[in-house]
Order: C-alpha cells, then sequence, then structure tokens
C-alpha cells in the first residue's frame, strides 16, 4: 500500500483566519496543536520553529496557540526537532507532549517506544503529526535555489517556502519564484535517497498538500489517537473537511508519489546494497 495504513483520507483546513494567514496551505498541523493544547490533550509540543529570517530550522518548545502560529510554515532543510524531546519533559517538565516531524523522524520514535531505556521520554508523547515529504536539503543548497537559481540577493530575501505544481517556490515582496524541481535533484540530503515513506506512515495523523486544491491540506488518521482529536477538532468547528472523492486531483496523485520514492529510492538502496555500503534501516 502506497499511503500505508490509515483509517480516513479527507481534505481539510482550518476554519481559523489567523492560522491561514500564516501556516502552509490548509494549517492542519498548527489547527491540531492548537486544539489539542486547548482541550489539554497535550500540554506542549514540540517543532520546527525558524528564528528571524534565516530559514534555519530550530527545534523549539511551544506551549501555546500564539507560539504555535509563530512557529507555522514548512523548513526545507533539516530540524535535528526530536533533540527537543529533553528539553520539553525535563526543562519544561511536560507529562504529555505533540510532535510534528518528518517520516524518518517519525521512524525513529516509533522504534524508540520499543526500547524500555527510552521510555521515560518517549512515553510522554501523546499526538505525532507526520508531514508529507519527498526530500530535504541542506541549508547551502536552499541559499544556492535562491541565489545561483532565481537571483536574489540572499534566502534571507524569501518570505515563504513551498513546494508545489512541479515546482521548488520562493516568495520574495509578494511575488512567487519557481524553480523546477528536475533542477533540485542531486542538492538533497544523501539519506534521502533511501528513505522509501513520503506520507509519514508512522504518524498519528499524517498531512500535505498533494492531492487536495490549493489552500486545503489531505489528511490521513492513522492511529485510534489520531483519529479521534482530527474528529474531534473537526466536532469543535476548528477544521473543516471535504471527502476526497469531491477533491481534485485526489489520491490517486498521492498515490502515484509516495509509490514513485517507494520504487525510486528501493533501487537505490538495492544499489548501495550491492556496493557492499550499508543502509541504516531495513523498511
Amino acid at each position: 500500500m502506497p499511503l500505508g495504513t490509515y483509517k480516513e483520507a479527507l481534505s481539510a483546513r482550518s476554519t481559523d483566519s489567523k492560522i491561514l494567514e500564516v501556516s502552509q496551505d490548509g494549517g492542519i498541523v498548527s489547527a491540531l496543536l492548537c486544539f489539542a493544547l486547548d482541550e489539554g490533550i497535550i500540554e506542549g509540543a514540540v517543532v520546527a520553529g525558524t528564528p528571524d529570517d534565516d530559514w534555519r530550522p530550530i527545534p523549539t518548545v511551544v506551549t501555546s496557540s500564539d507560539e504555535v502560529i509563530a512557529a507555522a510554515g514548512t523548513k526545507y532543510s533539516m530540524s535535528p526537532t526530536l533533540s527537543a524531546l529533553k528539553e520539553a519533559t525535563r526543562q519544561y517538565g511536560l507529562e504529555k507532549v505533540g510532535v510534528v516531524a518528518t517520516p524518518c523522524q517519525l521512524q525513529g520514535l516509533r522504534k524508540a517506544k520499543a526500547y524500555p531505556f527510552t521510555r521515560f521520554v518517549v512515553n510522554k508523547i501523546k499526538l505525532m503529526i507526520g508531514i508529507y515529504c519527498m526530500e530535504n536539503f541542506p541549508m547551502a543548497s536552499l541559499d544556492t535555489f535562491a541565489t545561483a537559481k532565481l537571483g536574489f540577493d540572499s534566502l534571507t530575501d524569501a518570505t515563504k517556502m513551498d513546494i508545489g505544481k512541479g515546482k521548488f517556490w520562493l516568495t520574495k515582496d509578494g511575488e512567487d519564484n519557481g524553480l523546477a524541481i528536475k533542477e533540485t535533484h542531486g542538492y538533497e540530503q544523501a539519506g534521502c535517497n533511501i528513505c522509501m515513506d513520503y506520507v509519514a506512515e508512522w504518524a498519528d495523523v499524517s498531512t500535505g498538500s498533494v492531492g487536495s486544491p490549493d489552500g486545503w491540506s489531505t489528511v490521513l488518521t492513522r492511529t485510534d489517537d489520531g483519529d479521534s482529536i482530527f474528529k474531534a477538532a473537526v466536532s469543535a468547528g476548528l477544521i473543516e473537511t471535504k471527502p476526497m472523492d469531491e477533491v481534485k486531483p485526489g489520491l490517486p496523485l498521492l498515490e502515484k508519489l509516495a509509490q514513485g520514492k517507494k520504487d525510486k529510492n528501493g533501487k537505490e538502496r538495492e544499489r548501495r546494497a550491492k556496493l557492499g555500503l550499508p543502509l541504516p534501516v531495513e523498511y
């Protein structure tokens, strides 16, 4: 199954205008975190925050809706987000924690939950939100995209990053500047080339833009906890939804991209195995 195991697939977006103003696509990650915080489901969350305007993601612990909204937006360079878990549980003393992470990070968290010596931290995680991820870029690559490819003076000129419609987008002075995805190949982090997970299969709730119209997100609820929290947010009026069979391009595109990543990176894994190179995980 290219999308992994899930309970329900929906197209969704936040109903909060403050979230929609700053978030990526439908603002589902921010909406879920704000709802979970307000309802006491979690006491705080570990997210990828961005200091100032330099786009370098920094692991951040958020404990209020205002802090969630301040950290909103996708960053396309890897954030060592999980490194902030000890800070959340020890320095902040949180007993109920949310985590927003990429597919590779979520695989690590699920493994950590299986080992007794890590449970004093990971057992406090009550909500794992996964973000669709095809690949991730070092900061030097993002700077190259901005300056050498798009003609910016600096990456700091950009006010928003996004990937969609076959392009990597940087927004400057309110104008979207697109770089064809094929021009970004070779700039990604090496580990991304052997990752088999596009849709965050190990999350409680997975979300991303692919499959839904502009301004909406495609949501896959995967676990009992994730499904119940998402449905509670919908019932509270904080998220609106549409059936996936009523939107375009729909699940077929998401399935195509997810399977494409498995096929492409599976071949790279086979190539490396034949060369005797180590592979970090069997998928």
